[in-house]
Parts: structure tokens; C-alpha cells; sequence
């Protein structure tokens, strides 16, 4: 499977086939994530965690923090003590 980053967006590949993506609005230097998703059949195999923390990477690559709207990743962030640094005051 192979992540792929393109237009506020994080696809989750597996050959063509889309299985999952995090999506986001990018304001300034916040990313706003508004979207988790992850096919039913990876359901509880941790991949939308996966998809959240190639989000918090890209965040903090680019010098951005984010602002997680969508419920899912709000809690996979405040959970991961080592994400907390990303995020929006």
C-alpha cells in the first residue's frame, strides 16, 4: 500500500484502488482537517491512524500546525502525546 499526497489530500493506494484518505483546508499556516475515511474492510487494522500521522508529518515539514475538525482525527491527536506539537493554539 502507498500513500499519496496531492491537492489537501492523503490517498491511502493500494495499486489503483482507493482504500482511505484525510483530507484538510489549508488557511495560512493552519490545516483544518475535515475528513477521515477508510474502507470497511480496514476497519480496525490502523490505517486511518496511518493516514493522521502522514498528515501531522506534512504538517510539520512545512512549519504548519492543524486544526482537526474531523472527530477521528481530533482523537488520534490528542491521544498520540507525540503529535501534540502540531496543533493549533
Amino acid at each position: 500500500m502507498d500513500f499519496q499526497h496531492q491537492d489537501n489530500r492523503i490517498t491511502l493506494l493500494d495499486g489503483p484502488e482507493e482504500l482511505g484518505f484525510v483530507s484538510y483546508q489549508e488557511n495560512g499556516d493552519v490545516l483544518t482537517i475535515d475528513h477521515t475515511e477508510v474502507a470497511p474492510k480496514l476497519s480496525g487494522q490502523g490505517m486511518g491512524k496511518q493516514l493522521v500521522g502522514k498528515l501531522v508529518e506534512h504538517a510539520r515539514n512545512d512549519g504548519k500546525s492543524l486544526d482537526p475538525q474531523c472527530p477521528y482525527a481530533k482523537t488520534v491527536i490528542e491521544r498520540t502525546e507525540e503529535y501534540q506539537d502540531v496543533l493549533a493554539k
